[in-house]
């Protein structure tokens, strides 16, 4: 079985209102692909860090401990939490010093596939920093298989660097018939790619990582998250279509079934499949890299260990995958805008080569505009992307609906923590309430450069 492989929890877990671990971040070297030796940064000395679990109802004791060479803090991404435990550097509590410990408890909620991150702003996701939290929904379906699938990459440092100032020369490596592909112009320089060493599925690339068993009649759940610093990740598992029941851990109004799933940056989908008949397939993340290969393991049924699995094309050509319109149940008449009493519109901008710049209303991090907000309100985001590139935006402590796209107002909203903006015009709407505990509560895009080099602002309770 994978080492992601999720067993179903004990009755005697559910007996004890508290949970408690022990995370600790220290240096590390592994190597995930053949000839590639990564000095990285993991929590528990591994990269992904240990997938965590609790049950919806109980509280989380968390004792966190820094050994590595860098500042760090944890961030419960996707969790409505007090804001004091929210792990956002400068907002919401002081760095972790080397040789430093914190105390996080909190009771997590909602339910759902959520993670946990650095977010010390010293490049902590890129060097391993990251996992899976899964908060188990006692309302949920059960499977008979359960698996957390995490896909992230390993980076060349020396271009983060340079796609920090705006001069990296890495090549998009999207999909073939991607909208990502088909949105490029042939003048556009991107300049802030980031060139990938290997591209890992929990922690090793193909023919490494671990496969997953399951048998004949079997109903699977992949709770997958999309841990990469910049790469918006395409996901296919051959010869299935995947149910997508929950959308960043939130489930969503009508589960629907795609042969592929579209994933930006610190998005999560749990998608499940029937397994009716023998075989071994791949999952793979579908890429014009070279190196795609890598991002990939097997499924398969006892007997077909060492058979040839099936894969799928690396390209999109004809394939049916995920998009919030689908998922959305396609466009309604108009936006429902009861109860605003809050409007912000945010344009994202820069990205010009040679500029370390991305912004929003065109000004960087600290000093872009916040939004300011009483318990009660309720809130529209509008934001508006005139950049070359899409956008994964994130707040922090809420769960906002995505409401409208591209001028259209989605049939069914769904509830995210985070969410693309399309490149070159494109424009996405949430709504969310204020009710989450008082404080700062940031709001930015998840791609690590664009968060690095401006693209940030807060939610302010007043």
């Amino acid at each position: 079985m994978s080492a992601f492989a999720l067993a179903p929890l004990p009755e005697r877990a559910f007996a004890s209102d508290m949970v408690s671990y022990r995370l600790v971040a220290m240096p590390m070297r592994y190597s995930p692909a053949p000839g590639v030796v990564v000095n990285a940064i993991g929590y528990n000395g591994s990269v992904p860090g240990p997938v965590l679990r609790v049950a919806h109802g109980q509280r989380v004791h968390v004792e966190y401990v820094n050994r590595s060479s860098i500042v760090t803090a944890v961030h419960w991404h996707g969790m409505v939490l007090p804001n004091a435990m929210d792990g956002a550097v400068g907002v919401t509590q002081a760095a972790v010093p080397r040789g430093g410990r914190f105390v996080y408890a909190f009771k997590p909620d909602p339910p759902g596939t959520r993670w946990y991150h650095d977010h010390a702003g010293d490049m902590g996701i890129l060097r391993g920093l990251f996992g899976l939290f899964v908060v188990e929904d006692p309302r949920d379906e059960r499977a008979d298989v359960e698996c957390a699938v995490v896909f992230h990459d390993v980076p060349d440092f020396s271009s983060v660097q340079a796609a920090m100032m705006g001069t990296s020369r890495a090549p998009m490596i999207d999909p073939m018939d991607s909208p990502e592909m088909r949105a490029m112009k042939p003048s556009d320089k991107m300049g802030d790619e980031v060139r990938y060493l290997a591209h890992c599925i929990n922690g090793a690339t193909y023919p490494n990582t671990k496969s997953l068993k399951v048998k004949v009649g079997d109903r699977v759940r992949l709770r997958v998250l999309n841990a990469s610093g910049t790469q918006t990740r395409y996901v296919r598992l051959a010869g299935h279509q995947l149910r997508v029941t929950h959308v960043d851990g939130n489930p969503v109004p009508v589960p629907m079934e795609f042969e592929a799933l579209r994933i930006g940056v610190a998005e999560r989908y749990d998608a499940w499949f029937d397994v009716r008949r023998p075989g071994a397939w791949l999952l793979q993340g579908l890429s014009s890299d070279p190196l795609a290969f890598q991002q990939a393991m097997v499924v398969y049924t006892p007997g077909m260990e060492k058979a040839a699995p099936l894969s799928a094309p690396q390209s999109l050509e004809g394939v049916d995958y995920l998009t919030y319109e689908k998922l959305g149940g396609g466009f309604a008449a108009a936006v429902d805008e009861r109860g605003i009493t809050i409007r912000k519109a945010f344009t994202l901008g820069g990205g010009a080569w040679d500029s370390p710049r991305w912004t929003l209303n065109g000004a960087t991090w600290p000093n872009t505009p916040k939004i300011a907000v009483r318990r009660g309100d309720r809130v529209l985001v509008h934001f508006k992307n005139t950049t070359d590139m899409d956008h994964p935006m994130h707040l922090h402590g809420h769960v906002f609906r995505v409401v409208e796209i591209d001028g259209n107002a989605l049939a069914r909203p769904l509830d995210k923590d985070t969410s693309l903006v399309r490149s070159n015009g494109g424009t996405l709407t949430w709504i969310f309430d204020a009710d989450s505990a008082a404080g700062r509560w940031l709001l930015h895009c998840h791609n690590e450069i664009h968060m690095m080099d401006g693209m940030m602002t807060e939610v302010d309770y007043v």
